[in-house]
């Protein structure tokens, strides 16, 4: 196949040593020589590209090599293949002391962009940013026609402004900014003309025709990215670049503190509501600074992209590129709104409109995140911004916090949308129900694809999957004992609990083979670490509580898709830890659950990694350094507990039901064996018999084929190490639970203790004998 020819030529590449490397760069260097630059030059680029792009490291070419490739990039008569080849293969090498290419080098605006891509991936070492930012801005200001082409130069400045904000002095930016407004606003409506230039062709042929809209109407207002022609002007082709850039150069040129307009001669009252009134006027409109006026012509841009978003598109393609302008049309007014508030209440009418328009729609799935950001971002609390959410895409949904259908449906392509949006949405409410239905998602998924498989219109069946067959899972949704079941999971407003749900995962088992059920159980480990670094901003004690009784719960509740649980258990044991963290008492105020949680050894098995965790969290934090409650009780309950499970997961023997212990897990139990006997000295001698156990059986053949090898060496060394420690229970109890002081020294700031005061002795008694040496 191409893929694998593909995979062979770059694995060819990189098995490419430096001497043969050497070798090629010296047939390159004297092609690039000749005169005629031919077929053989292009195919040895083309070949040098892919050795030096295939490997992580940076391949080292010939000075002599490095020069003609430089060299090549600046002549006006070499082909464009060729300096595309060469900028290539010099911006694979950047950063690097050895180029030397300057920007006025050339008049040709193809190649200054492409010198100005190689002087961009230096990484402004020598300004180079800077001096590709001041080389633009002249040719901005030129306005000469024989000047440079902005059309290849404009995209150069939307990557100057992303990667150094400050190039630009002030009237440079009230310059951009005047330009971008002539771009954007007033480029022409007539087509370009064609390039034949035929000695047979009439003026009359030649002459242009009108710009039209998506759906072959002639353009009667402005000229957008959404207008349609055969061919372009350059202004036409600016006004495109020029809004790609639009959103980075609003953020780069906008007011410090967002909210607040960039002109004193205007107070609160006069920007909140005569700002309204005033830019409704399109005189009044010219007449501000060049800083408002492109708010403003960008206000009326994203309108009219909203406007003729709503034209059936003739091709599927123009379809495609409507949603993508519909997103960063909202994503353009999210910023202006941010800006000036006075752009909000001219934009919530068109968004409101905008949303009840493709809400219902499927296709227009990408749009409705924007749109959720904006209502989330400048609704007013408690004014139910959720109803301008969501609620039938593909299936009802009213919680915006809570939208597992919509996300479900669409993962992972609006997984990075979702996590954007989550610091939002989780609060101490709604943070239990969401993070049961982060782990329902899969499950979601396959009852969302059953409820369209058995849909009666055939137009509506998927497409997908036309080899799965899930009769079984079919005439269970249909089955009236069922339906309860599955309301449940397809219920418009999270609430209740998950216990309800295990029944499902058997009848939707067949299901978790299917791509779309897959591609959502991949993305939920991404969510579940997106939903844990946003709550834990806002959890108080009790709620982090209930998040480790549902970590712990939910562990073995999961639908059974390959290698979900292995993933998800993953990250809820990095989780629990880091929750144990947050709040050490945890472990004493769930000690009934943990011990729970623990008395199952074939839990423990399939959740090596969880299990894992809530063992080493119950040896540091079951301690009276943690939490005065901690009783000897307690440590007792726990170690016998621990001692029982650990001889359970050694003696039994593994099968394909009763998979082997991961030796992590064996450690795990003995090191907090070990650390509850140091703290309950009465239980030093039964911990030093289980270590003395312990490494007796791993000695024998039938635990070194159990754990293999490495496994049981590291078991052996382990119990051998915390036996030493518990023959001097006083440093056993120092090293296994250290005090703060210990774990957390302030030698290096607290002027009290013996070390600095050591130190500062010894300097004087060294600056002393030094004083008295002759001179």
């Amino acid at each position: 196949s191409q893929s694998a020819g593909i995979t062979g030529m770059s694995h060819r590449a990189q098995e490419i040593q430096d001497e043969e490397l050497k070798k090629f760069c010296s047939r390159i260097s004297k092609l690039l020589q000749a005169e005629d630059l031919g077929p053989d030059t292009l195919d040895s680029l083309q070949r040098l590209f892919l050795i030096i792009s295939a490997t992580k490291y940076n391949r080292r070419l010939e000075k002599t090599c490095v020069d003609l490739l430089q060299a090549t990039l600046g002549l006006a008569t070499c082909p464009e293949q060729l300096q595309v080849l060469c900028a290539a293969i010099l911006r694979e090498m950047s950063p690097s002391d050895s180029l030397s290419l300057v920007w006025d080098h050339t008049q040709n605006s193809r190649q200054l962009n492409l010198v100005a891509s190689v002087l961009l991936a230096q990484g402004d070492r020598n300004e180079e940013v800077s001096a590709v930012g001041q080389g633009v801005l002249r040719a901005l200001e030129s306005r000469q026609p024989e000047g440079p082409s902005l059309r290849y130069l404009l995209p150069i400045m939307a990557k100057v402004v992303v990667l150094s904000p400050g190039t630009l002095q002030e009237d440079q930016a009230t310059l951009l900014s005047k330009r971008l407004v002539d771009w954007l606003r007033y480029a022409s409506l007539q087509q370009g003309l064609p390039h034949s230039s035929s000695f047979f062709s009439t003026p009359r042929a030649r002459q242009p025709g009108p710009i039209t809209e998506m759906d072959g109407a002639v353009a009667t207002d402005f000229f957008t990215v959404l207008s349609t022609g055969h061919r372009f002007t350059e202004d036409q082709w600016l006004n495109v670049q020029a809004f790609s850039m639009l959103r980075a150069w609003l953020l780069h040129s906008g007011p410090e503190g967002l909210g607040t307009l960039d002109t004193d001669d205007r107070s609160e009252q006069e920007g909140s509501t005569l700002s309204v009134i005033s830019a409704t006027s399109s005189s009044a409109g010219r007449l501000l600074p060049p800083r408002e006026r492109l708010r403003e012509v960008a206000f009326e841009y994203c309108q009219r992209l909203i406007e003729q978003s709503n034209r059936r598109a003739l091709r599927k393609g123009d379809s495609d590129l409507q949603k993508a302008c519909l997103v960063e049309a909202v994503l353009v007014l999210d910023v202006l709104c941010r800006q000036d508030p006075s752009f909000l209440y001219r934009s919530l009418s068109c968004l409101k409109a905008l949303h009840g328009r493709v809400r219902g729609d499927p296709a227009s799935v990408r749009v409705l995140l924007p749109l959720a950001r904006f209502f989330l971002s400048h609704g007013e609390p408690g004014a139910g911004w959720n109803q301008h959410l969501p609620k039938n895409v593909p299936y009802p949904v009213q919680t915006p916090a809570l939208c597992p259908q919509f996300l479900a449906w669409n993962s992972p392509p609006l997984t990075s949308e979702f996590v954007a949006l989550l610091p939002a949405l989780v609060d101490a409410g709604t943070a239990l129900e969401m993070l049961h239905a982060l782990l329902d998602l899969p499950c979601l998924t396959a009852v969302l694809d059953l409820q369209l498989r058995s849909s009666p219109a055939p137009s509506e069946r998927p497409l997908w999957d036309t080899s799965l067959r899930a009769p079984s899972c079919l005439e269970a949704f249909r089955d009236p004992k069922f339906q309860g079941l599955f309301q449940y999971l397809l219920r418009p407003k999270a609430s209740g609990t998950t216990e309800r749900l295990v029944p499902l995962y058997q009848l939707l088992q067949p299901m978790a083979g299917c791509a779309r059920v897959a591609q959502c159980a991949e993305a939920v480990p991404t969510l579940l670490q997106a939903f844990f670094s946003a709550v834990t901003q806002v959890a108080d004690g009790a709620l982090i509580n209930q998040l480790a009784l549902l970590l712990l719960g939910r562990s073995d509740s999961l639908y059974p898709a390959p290698g979900y649980a292995a993933r998800v258990h993953s990250v809820l044991s990095s989780q629990f830890l880091a929750l144990c963290t947050l709040k050490p008492s945890l472990v004493v105020e769930l000690a009934r659950d943990l011990l729970e949680f623990l008395g199952s050894v074939n839990g423990l098995r399939s959740r090596a990694s969880l299990v894992t965790s809530v063992v080493w969290a119950v040896g540091e934090y079951l301690s009276v350094a943690y939490d005065r409650r901690c009783t000897v009780e307690q440590i007792n309950k726990f170690f016998e507990a621990l001692e029982a499970l650990l001889f359970e997961v050694t003696q039994c023997r593994p099968s394909a039901a009763l998979p082997r212990c991961p030796p992590k897990v064996v450690t795990a139990l003995m090191t907090t064996l070990t650390k509850l006997a140091s703290r309950s000295q009465d239980l030093i001698p039964r911990a030093s018999l289980l270590l003395s156990k312990m490494r007796t059986l791993t000695q024998s053949p039938a635990t070194g084929s159990m754990h293999g090898e490495e496994g049981a060496e590291a078991i052996c060394t382990r119990a051998t190490e915390l036996l030493t420690l518990l023959k001097m229970p006083s440093v056993a109890q120092f090293v296994l639970t250290p005090s703060t002081e210990v774990c957390s020294p302030r030698y290096h700031r607290d002027v009290n203790t013996a070390l600095p005061l050591a130190l500062r002795t010894v300097s004087r008694l060294v600056e002393r004998e030094v004083g008295l040496l002759p001179g």
